[in-house]
């Protein structure tokens, strides 16, 4: 057998020995440990160093090839990334997972130990980052060069315990045992200002030119993770910026005793990148997010112009070289950035640099909440980017001289156009900074789309129709079938094909085998066997003992009020109850899992997990529905858990109240792996009904039009609660201190939810119920819901992460694809 190419060395030969040897030569050369005294750790961190001489050699090669063709790059503005452990992602883009395996056990190591040493970066809050995470996957799949740039945060987001059944928040130390993934890049060091005041210089040619005198300089260290891609010899880059003090001791105040002045900048500077997402209630919270925000975009664009520059092109063809992504607003102050490097820095004038920069510059929007869309108020912005502000002054009176132009006399639109929210306390509106500033404008689902153009940015679409477009997210089936999934992808490659993880499409060929008794048997044994790993799972990590043949009914997601996963309660404990009064009724067994994280300052958030875990605690102990159903929370929701979850889960909760979420990605994840939906039609719920047919979808539910005549119309929660028995019984149970033993515990959920309900439980009650039994009735016959649960993933190919990155590369980017296999 060939064990490596012509001209590879060892480090990167592909045979089973050459990765053998390679493994030992970093044991020893790398960690300096022996290989008879070396930790699993160790075993991890030698084999993540020789996996990674592979990754980066298809990098060096594919950014060689970018270079040479002076390719447009895409760069991919994100606070938040979510990557998963990397380890076995890249083995098996890289096809050596049985080589790895082979390699190992040579020398009696288990491959599945080595894998589960591995921390997981936890640098992203939930969705948002494991979309840029897939979308970095998927650039690299089909063959476009790109950097997504970041925060390099030295604690990400929490590790989350559950303590007497409230959420605990825990640091997490994801750098503690090292990160073999990443390089530091001291060539790409970048230094950010803050504070300080602007004066007019006139510059060697006689024009006058307006110079940023700063308080503080921060340097940024650049720190590269490289992406491989799937079955490409393309590799994405994932550069993340570390906040640095560019004088990081004070020897003169260390010398005259004032040990704490000497390393104050140094612990100041560091601040910038200490955090995922600071609590912002307080004015220095707020302040410090801001500058987070200013501290990586600033990095990311002097970065692109330093390789422009080493690429010998000016100043004045960026747009021609980058795309530059904007995910959500948080990155949204690169529209004044760019500007004042364009202008200030590389002497452009300003109508040239601002067409550069609309030329640049895209806009993705996740949010159809107002409140959401992320305001600053002028006196801190123009506090610390004082050049910015002004920028910003002159991009709003260029633009709302073209709005008048557009709608003369309209004063109200003006004000609404407008970059500064005049209304009360100035505020600088960064989604209109980032429409004004963008070449393109995208939702990310068609019902999100659509929704905004209608409602949070109905002035700009007026204005600008052909500026938005919609770009429906995906998620990758590599990490998210192929890797959490090993079954199923055994079942699918012996059907479909071996390529269908890089083309999603081909899952299509397992459609004719839907009646095939034999298949459906298959079928369901891959299922039941996930079934049995996550109860197993469950069991340790909560002692619960659950039947991996009942039905696994799964909400994981950050719990939020409009995720609504306090109507799942109403209906676990609506079953609970019926059970109670009937214990002979026709119920099919259910596991209803629960798992996800609320923010720290989340009052209403931590009351919902606590009313689970009360749940969980009430039902799981009560021997008159002992094996009936079950209740569960799962602590510290994150990728790992994830992928152990979405396997197993029978029937997936997107209760969203319509016209909330975005779009959702945990739904397509879970319909991938053969999970029925309960849903309404919310975010990407619309889409995913259309395909996979809407017989084996269990909608319920208003939809958004209904949801806001609702509102109109003067809704008045108590009266759904007076006018239904068993809606009424369930809301006085929670009520009553049955559950967590204090009658005062749930008291601020049932106010909420009897005076206020923003998020309508209480009108979709009724219908939610119904819909779950439809699910039990289906349940009951397990043919005909294996028949569905093959079709779900059967019809996923268009949510492939890969298909979202070839749309933007035609809508938005203008990137040719020119996949460079292996």
């Amino acid at each position: 057998m060939k064990t490596k190419t012509p001209g590879a060395s060892i480090r990167t030969g592909t045979g089973a020995d050459d990765l053998r040897q390679a493994f030992l030569d970093n044991l020893v050369c790398a960690l300096g440990r022996l290989p008879s005294h070396a930790t699993s750790h160790d075993h991890y961190l030698a084999l993540a160093l020789t996996v990674r001489d592979h990754v980066m050699e298809r990098g060096v090669k594919s950014f060689e090839r970018g270079d040479t063709q002076q390719i447009r790059r895409v760069a991919y503005l994100s606070a938040e990334f979510l990557p998963g452990p990397h380890l076995g992602n890249h083995l098996l883009n890289l096809g050596l997972t049985g080589t790895a395996d082979k390699a190992l056990d040579g020398l009696g190591i288990d491959l599945d130990q080595v894998l589960a040493q591995e921390q997981e970066p936890g640098l992203g809050n939930g969705g948002l980052g494991r979309l840029a995470s897939c979308y970095l996957d998927s650039l690299a799949t089909v063959g476009v060069q790109s950097v997504g740039y970041g925060i390099r945060y030295e604690f990400g987001i929490f590790d989350q315990t559950i303590r007497d059944g409230w959420q605990v928040e825990v640091t997490d130390k994801w750098l503690h045992g090292g990160n073999p993934w990443e390089v530091y890049r001291p060539g790409a060091v970048q230094e950010v200002k803050f504070g300080g005041h602007t004066e007019v210089v006139t510059d060697a040619a006689g024009r006058s030119r307006v110079h940023w005198v700063p308080a503080i300089v921060v340097r940024g260290e650049a720190y590269d993770t490289p992406i491989s891609g799937f079955d490409s010899d393309t590799c994405a880059l994932m550069r993340l910026w570390k906040s640095e003090a560019v004088e990081s001791f004070d020897f003169e105040a260390f010398n005259h005793g004032d040990y704490d002045r000497a390393v104050e900048q140094k612990v100041a500077s560091e601040n910038l990148s200490k955090v995922l997402y600071p609590n912002d209630e307080l004015h220095r919270g707020k302040e410090l997010r801001l500058k987070q925000q200013y501290f990586f975009t600033s990095c990311a664009l002097q970065d692109m112009l330093r390789i422009q520059s080493l690429r010998g092109s000016p100043p004045d063809s960026f747009h021609r070289n980058w795309a530059v992504q904007l995910n959500d607003t948080h990155p949204a102050i690169a529209v004044a950035e760019l500007m004042r490097l364009l202008v200030d820095v590389h002497a452009l004038e300003w109508d040239a640099a601002w067409s550069v920069t609309r030329a640049t510059l895209s806009y993705t929007n996740h949010t159809l909440l107002p409140e959401a869309l992320e305001r600053w108020p002028v006196d801190m912005l123009g506090g610390l980017l004082p050049r910015h502000l002004e920028i910003i002054y002159e991009i709003n009176a260029h633009f709302l001289d073209e709005v008048r132009a557009a709608f003369p006399g309209d004063d109200e639109r003006l004000a609404r156009l407008s970059l500064i929210d005049e209304s009360g306390l100035r505020y600088v509106r960064m989604a209109n900074l980032a429409c004004v500033g963008s070449q393109t404008v995208n939702g990310v689902a068609e019902l999100h789309s659509e929704l905004l153009r209608q409602t949070v940015l109905v002035d700009f679409a007026a204005l600008w129709p052909d500026k938005f477009t919609n770009v429906t997210n995906g998620v990758t089936p590599r990490r998210f079938v192929a890797l959490a999934n090993p079954g199923l992808g055994k079942l699918l490659t012996k059907t479909a094909g071996k390529s269908w993880p890089g083309d999603l499409d081909k899952l299509r060929k397992i459609e004719p085998h839907t009646d095939d008794p034999r298949f459906r048997s298959e079928w369901r044994e891959v299922k039941l066997s996930n079934k049995r790993q996550l109860a197993a799972l469950i069991a340790e990590r909560t002692g619960i003992e659950v039947a991996p043949e009942s039905l696994f009914d799964v909400q994981v997601k950050r719990i939020h009020e409009y995720k609504r996963q306090h109507l799942n309660l109403l209906h676990v404990l609506t079953l609970y109850l019926r059970l109670k009064r009937d214990p002979k009724a026709d119920i099919p067994a259910r596991t209803f899992i629960f798992g996800g994280k609320a923010a720290p300052g989340y009052f209403l958030a931590k009351r919902i997990i606590r009313l689970a875990t009360a749940a969980s605690d009430l039902i799981n102990n009560d021997r008159d529905v002992a094996g009936r159903i079950k209740v569960v929370f799962f602590p510290d929701f994150n990728v790992r858990n994830a992928q152990s979850i979405y396997p197993a889960a029978d029937l997936s909760e997107q209760v969203s109240l319509a016209g909330m979420e975005a779009s959702g990605t945990g739904n397509m994840k879970m319909s991938l792996n053969g999970a029925l939906t309960i849903g309404t039609l919310d975010g990407a719920n619309v889409e995913i009904r259309e395909a996979v047919g809407a017989e084996n979808f269990f909608l319920f539910g208003l939809n958004a039009g209904e949801v806001v005549a609702l509102k109109r119309g003067g809704y008045r929660p108590r009266d759904r609660y007076d006018s239904d028995p068993l809606l009424r019984e369930v809301i006085d149970f929670i009520g009553s201190g049955a559950l967590g033993g204090d009658v005062d515990l749930f008291q601020p959920l049932v106010a909420n939810l009897l005076d206020h309900d923003p998020y309508l439980l209480l009108a979709d009650y009724r219908g939610y119920l119904n819909a779950q039994q439809r699910v039990s009735e289906l349940w009951m016959d397990p043919e005909a819901w294996t028949r569905a649960s093959i079709l779900n993933t059967a019809r996923m190919g268009r949510f492939s992460s890969d298909r979202s990155i070839r749309d933007y590369c035609q809508r938005v980017w203008n990137v040719n694809i020119k996949k460079q296999k292996k």
